[in-house]
């Protein structure tokens, strides 16, 4: 059963040779290919933290609206993990 979700992520640009567009497209890509149905990307741009939490000052802000079900999710979820690029990320049902 597929279910309509909405995920914040946060890039971590700094040092990093790809642009947000690049880093973006990437990881657009690789929820798609998960089987998920893309509906909406919002790039929010570049946003600094009030507090500085493992050394970083800011972060790029990415809203995703999607449908999916769960096996699709938590393998993204996963993934997502495990990419340096990503530095949070959050989903909700909507």
């Amino acid at each position: 059963m597929t279910r309509k979700y909405e995920a914040m992520i946060v890039l971590d640009t700094k040092g990093k040779e790809e642009s947000a567009e690049q880093l973006v497209s990437q990881i657009s890509h690789d929820m798609e290919k998960a089987g998920m149905k893309l509906e909406q990307i919002d790039q929010l741009g570049k946003r600094k933290f009030p507090t500085a939490p493992r050394h970083v000052e800011s972060g790029y802000f990415v809203s995703i609206q999607f449908e999916s079900d769960t096996a699709a999710l938590e393998a993204v979820r996963g993934k997502l993990k495990l990419n340096d690029n990503v530095y949070q990320q959050y989903y909700q049902r909507r």
